[in-house]
């Protein structure tokens, strides 16, 4: 068994000035860009990688993506993304994305995805290949024990505000 005591470091980045803002800092939709960005080696980390989805005919889909934007993040910081298996079964994935600002060593903002698995020829969503869903079941033995980051799960909503 792989073992891993932590969650997969798979991704950096270096914010451009294209991704800055009319405020002066990173752009909303510049921090889905890295998090999507980073979903691809994560992927390869779990075995769903490029050559599994060929070979397969498989592909993974984002059914849902919660950021969080905890931290300002300004050009030119150095970023990195790390990612945490949250839930499995045969036919999705749960993970936390949780991108750190390396240069001051703060979290600057969380994902939380969750992931289908779809084949390629029906485009609807397929149970995994037994070798993947080994995989993730050799990396949730470690990440089961990790802390649950505070973000997961959150609902939004204005506190006290009623339709009613």
């Amino acid at each position: 068994m792989n073992y891993v005591e932590s969650p997969f470091q798979g991704h950096s980045a270096v914010v451009k000035s294209e991704w800055i803002d009319f405020n002066g800092h990173f752009n909303a939709g510049y921090y889905l860009v890295c998090f999507d960005d980073a979903i691809e080696s994560w992927m390869d980390f779990i075995g769903l990688g490029r050559s599994h989805r060929d070979r397969h005919a498989v592909t993974t889909f984002s059914a849902q993506n919660h950021v969080t934007y905890v931290r300002e993040v300004h050009e030119g910081a150095q970023l990195t993304i790390s990612t945490q298996l949250l839930g499995f079964d045969r036919k999705r994935i749960h993970a936390m994305q949780i991108m750190v600002n390396s240069d001051e060593d703060f979290v600057a903002a969380t994902c939380e995805v969750m992931s289908l698995h779809v084949s390629e020829e029906s485009r609807r969503v397929a149970e995994m290949h037994s070798d993947a869903y080994a995989r993730l079941g050799e990396i949730w033995e470690s990440h089961k024990k990790l802390d649950v980051p505070p973000q997961v799960g959150q609902v939004m909503a204005v506190p006290g505000w009623s339709t009613d």
